[in-house]
């Protein structure tokens, strides 16, 4: 019985080692030089109100407050099908299985995810204060690039 539980730990250890070492090589193939925000709305085929509203204010914000930053590639933003053959990796990539906001920060080659979907999902169908909010966290993330 205790091989048995040492075997387990062992595999356990192993496994974590490697998705380790795969993050790393991820992180790794970025270029060190970049340096941007990536704002994605991933959604189904299938979309509620506040899905819908939830893109409509993104892009509300964004052209409103970033237009420069967008322009410049600063920041950008994609609208991504979670349902469609050809989104499948970038959807596993950031664990979304239906509607999510994500915040992808790339400083220097390395990513950061902010996950934005409770709050967008809270504040979906008020676009003043989904805007404010989502316009604080850009220019918080900005002033750090």
């Amino acid at each position: 019985m205790k091989i048995i539980k040492i075997l387990s730990v062992l595999t356990f250890v192993l496994i974590l080692s490697a998705c380790s070492v795969e993050k790393k090589n991820k992180e790794q193939s970025l270029d060190q030089s970049t340096s941007k925000i990536e704002v994605i709305d991933f959604h189904s085929t299938h979309r509620c109100m506040t899905c819908n509203a939830i893109e409509k204010n993104t892009k509300y914000t964004l052209n409103t407050y970033f237009s420069k930053e967008l322009k410049e590639n600063k920041i950008t933003f994609q609208v991504i099908n979670v349902d469609e053959k050809e989104n499948e990796k970038v959807a596993e990539k950031f664990e979304a299985a239906g509607t999510a906001l994500i915040i992808n920060v790339i400083k220097n080659g390395k990513e950061t995810q902010i996950n934005l979907t409770d709050f967008a999902f809270m504040n979906g169908n008020d676009q003043d204060a989904f805007s404010k909010e989502l316009k604080s966290k850009l220019d918080k993330q900005l002033k750090m690039l």
